[in-house]
């Protein structure tokens, strides 16, 4: 019975450590991401129901919460712009947040089309 209870234990300890994520693309507070934002206008609604303005300070995340707040850094040049996640995305591969064009405009990523950024959720 002891045998039984300590693999019963161990098997337990080893699934519970094996669901936990060693790296989270959701961060808070002072931890900031670095990934490739991509600039996008797409569609009449968003993802949370409202009206997609290609010019407001939004973006698309594929798992943060709607309504949460982010700081995103263009590492280029320094410029910084806070956004609202209103929307899922991106979906290509290799890209962690889509702007809004508005977005990318205040952090001088227009042209490009994507640039390097740090984004820290507020």
């Amino acid at each position: 019975m002891r045998k039984l209870l300590t693999a019963a234990v161990l098997c337990l300890g080893v699934s519970a450590c094996a669901s936990v994520p060693v790296l989270s693309d959701i961060t808070t507070g002072s931890e900031a991401t670095v990934t490739t934002a991509s600039w996008y206008e797409c569609c009449a609604r968003t993802a949370n129901g409202e009206a997609f303005n290609p010019d407001g300070l939004t973006a698309a995340h594929k798992t943060l919460p709607f309504g949460t707040r982010v700081r995103v850094t263009n590492l280029a040049n320094n410029r910084s712009v806070t956004v609202r996640i209103n929307d899922r995305g991106p979906f290509t591969p290799g890209r962690g947040i889509d702007l809004s064009r508005g977005a990318a405009r205040e952090i001088g990523c227009i042209r490009s089309g994507t640039c390097r950024v740090s984004y820290t959720v507020l």
